[in-house]
């Protein structure tokens, strides 16, 4: 072979491959341009927030429901819990109430506060109802006068019984009380509410009254992203990690510094390549798509490492770096481009679920893969082009081929898995395939939809926020999980004697279901006044079918249990927790209820409150679940046939995949994860990355099976060629991913092990399982017909 390019035709190849390489410093201009000005848009405009409406599916009809009654609700919705502690004693201490006050007016003033809806014992809307000598009495909580003194305090006392939010605003010990801050989702001028920002000033408030002798717990969505945000930051560190991760090894693999540093250099450059376009087209990065960038990265350097070694063994074998990059590019540029379009589509298919957040996840992901197609499939061979490679690393990219033309044994490791090729060992790895894969799919049966644990699980156990947690459940007898019922009536007849007392039997049989921890609404505050009218004796406990009395007592009752026009009454249901088994048999009941007991005026329907919201998200989350995975593998299936032209190619690129989909299902169930919306995308995405390897790995060896060659030369070929690239690329991306593990953000350390899990799966399934599916289906099946010769523009593997 010739070291000059004079005898190579300029004029071969593709149109695209001659635009590319004859105008190389024009492809270099325009890619310096874009960077410099995606860069900027990156540095400059990129924000990371997240939106609590973009968490919900917003078609829905639980949620539909929600939001057209929303502005009759009260204490529901995206909101924060403020619960203030007296480590000295009860909340009934003068130096304490004077600072919550102070704390109260505080937050009042903080930005994106709903001022009308807040609740404290300060705020007047907080009130008590009482029996008296003569009649219905009530008021503020804070009696008029207060000035501190024990007679105040004493009377505080009787008023925050009487209030009924012992359990609601007043922890069961009566030690601390909730500041309820419902939260705006705009600011005044139109933004969205900067949780960030948010969750500042929040940790600023708890500093500095903690300083003062109080102990503060907040739990609510925005403090949750809040955290999840401060958390992003030791995201950056693992990103930073697993790219020094990623260039060590494939400098170990090349020992060229110049081939590694532009493998590198090209995936971080369609990383802000990507960060640069999600501004300009109005998107913005969010907890839960911050390890979107990593994933391009990961696949850029897959792609990025197979052109480097192409082009490396070319410069081997004689030919001049240019002419080895053209050479590289023919040959692997169709199946790179097959592969980031399967990739593409597999992540478009996310856009299904009714989720903004994963939409959004999946339009940054599809962006970052399609620059991919620029900086890593042309701009790489380019720059290689230009700068080559070292000669030494050249020479041993080789050196198994060249041992093997020299009549030596081949390598142990490409020798045992040239096995798979023959008979028994196929039949051997099939049959333990089906074997895994049965026993991944029983225990996959088990996986759950929607969160496993109680507290935030996006976040460790330990962390200040599910300590937080935990202490205002066992604090106020029941979490911050509440599912409300609405009960639509027509104008005026909410308070009537039959809705009530349907309203009534529902809430009473709710009460008895294991995950209710209490209830609340007109029907039971009837129940209560009745007994509390008669000396409260526990004989007057009942629902009594007399107007007049449902008239009297509704008149005065709060106005968070009906609405200004009494056609719409809340049943407010407190769970133990959010865990999908309680939110699914809470759902049941309540939906069978509504299907024996609605009529045309009178309509039971769910669902608002945050435990509601979340049961939506289950629902929507389970229905996507299969409908995502079917999709996935069907556009990855097109494709692989569009490129291979057989059907057979495309079963033995597709199976290993879906061995690996269930096993990746199967490690959920065994970490305690189940499938949310932080963790719906990961199969997904792990099935677009993994079709890369079987993609280089068929492409070869159908191209040298199509020569002539048998199954097991073709495969060992493919392997001397790419297959050591496939290697290399699966264990180094899961060795970056796996050191996610320890992440203060626990559904990013369940991230990378499910990731590093899906890495090494779909690596074996490449190297092991397409050989020995190959056997019983590549040998004899290419025909005339399925060859796609036009595809691979009958070129050789060797040039």
């Amino acid at each position: 072979m010739s070291t000059s390019t004079h005898d190579f035709d300029r004029a071969s190849g593709s149109l695209v491959e001659r635009a590319l390489f004859n105008q190389r410093w024009l492809v270099l201009l325009l890619c310096a341009a874009v960077t410099a000005v995606l860069g900027w848009q990156a540095a400059t405009r990129l924000k990371l927030n997240a939106s609590f409406d973009k968490t919900i599916p917003a078609h829905h009809s639980f949620i539909l429901n929600y939001l057209q009654h929303q502005h009759e609700l009260t204490g529901l919705g995206n909101a924060v819990r403020i619960a203030v502690e007296n480590p000295q004693g009860s909340i009934y201490d003068a130096k304490y109430l004077d600072t919550l006050r102070r704390l109260s007016d505080e937050v009042f003033l903080v930005p994106g506060v709903d001022r009308n809806q807040m609740k404290s014992l300060w705020t007047p809307t907080t009130r008590w109802v009482g029996v008296t000598e003569e009649g219905l009495e009530g008021g503020p909580v804070i009696p008029d006068g207060y000035n501190g003194s024990p007679g105040s305090l004493e009377q505080l006392r009787a008023n925050i019984a009487r209030s009924g939010e012992i359990g609601q605003l007043v922890s069961l010990d009566g030690h601390s009380s909730v500041i309820y801050v419902p939260l705006l989702a705009t600011d005044p001028q139109g933004r969205a509410l900067d949780y960030r920002t948010l969750s500042d000033r929040l940790e600023q408030l708890r500093t500095s009254y903690e300083a003062r002798g109080l102990r503060i717990h907040i739990t609510g969505f925005a403090k949750l992203v809040g955290d999840l945000i401060d958390g992003v930051r030791a995201v950056l560190v693992f990103f930073a990690v697993a790219v020094a991760v990623a260039t060590a090894m494939v400098f170990w693999f090349t020992r060229c510094l110049r081939s590694t540093a532009l493998v590198v250099t090209a995936s971080l450059i369609a990383v802000v390549w990507q960060l640069g376009l999600l501004p300009m087209l109005g998107y913005a990065l969010d907890p839960y798509s911050i390890l979107v960038p990593f994933l391009v990265f990961a696949i850029g350097m897959s792609h990025g490492a197979q052109k480097m070694n192409g082009i490396m063994q070319d410069i081997g074998r004689g030919q001049h770096k240019l002419v080895a990059a053209r050479l590289t590019f023919r040959r692997l540029f169709l199946a790179g481009l097959t592969a980031l379009l399967a990739d593409v589509v597999g992540f478009a298919v996310l856009l299904v679920i009714d989720i903004q957040v994963i939409r959004e996840l999946a339009i940054a992901a599809s962006i970052g893969v399609a620059v991919l197609i620029f900086t890593n499939l042309i701009l790489l061979p380019v720059l290689l082009s230009y700068t080559g490679v070292n000669p030494g690393a050249a020479q041993r990219s080789l050196r198994a081929e060249a041992a093997d033309d020299a009549g030596a044994g081949k390598h142990p490791l490409w020798a045992f898995l040239d096995r798979y090729t023959q008979r028994r060992h196929a039949t051997f790895a099939i049959l333990a395939a089906l074997l895994l894969g049965a026993l991944g799919y029983a225990a996959s049966t088990q996986l759950k939809i929607g969160d496993l644990d109680p507290g935030a699980p996006e976040l460790r156990a330990d962390s200040r926020y599910n300590r937080d947690v935990a202490f205002v459940n066992a604090s106020y007898g029941a979490s911050s999980d509440v599912l409300a019922v609405m009960v639509k009536a027509p104008d005026g007849q909410c308070a009537q004697y039959g809705t009530l007392n349907k309203l009534d039997a529902l809430e009473w049989q709710l009460r008895q279901l294991p995950g209710v921890e209490s209830t609340n609404s007109l029907a039971l505050l009837n129940r209560r006044v009745l007994a509390g009218l008669n000396e409260g004796s526990p004989k007057w406990y009942e629902f009594l079918p007399n107007q007049d009395m449902l008239n009297t007592v509704t008149a005065g009752a709060p106005r968070g249990l009906y609405n200004d026009t009494c056609s719409l009454l809340t049943l407010y249901v407190y769970l133990r927790d959010h865990k999908a088994e309680t939110l699914t048999q809470v759902v049941d009941h309540i939906e069978a209820f509504a299907k024996d007991n609605d009529t045309t005026d009178v309509k039971f329907l769910l669902a608002a409150g945050s435990a509601g919201i979340e049961a939506a998200t289950n629902i929507v989350v389970k229905d996507a679940w299969h409908t995502m995975l079917a999709l996935v593998y069907a556009a990855v299936a097109l494709l692989a046939f569009v490129t291979f032209r057989s059907w057979r190619a495309v079963v033995v690129a597709i199976l290993p995949l879906m061995l690996t989909s269930v096993l990746a299902e199967a490690l959920m169930v065994a970490l305690g994860m189940g499938v949310k919306v932080a963790t719906l995308p990961v199969i997904a995405l792990g099935v677009g990355i993994g079709v890369d390897y079987a993609l280089y790995i068929l492409s070869v060896t159908l191209t040298n099976l199509r020569e002539g060659r048998s199954l097991s030369e073709s495969y060992y070929r493919a392997l001397l060629f790419t297959g050591k690239v496939v290697m290399l690329t699966g264990v180094t991306l899961a060795i970056g991913v796996v050191t996610w593990v320890a992440s203060p953000i626990k559904f990013q350390a369940d991230m990378g092990l499910l990731l590093a899990f899906m890495f090494l799966w779909n690596m074996l399934g490449a190297l092991v399982l397409v050989p020995a599916l190959g056997h019983f289906l590549l040998k004899r099946s290419l025909s005339t017909a399925e060859d796609s010769a036009a595809f691979f523009g009958g070129l050789r593997t060797r040039s």
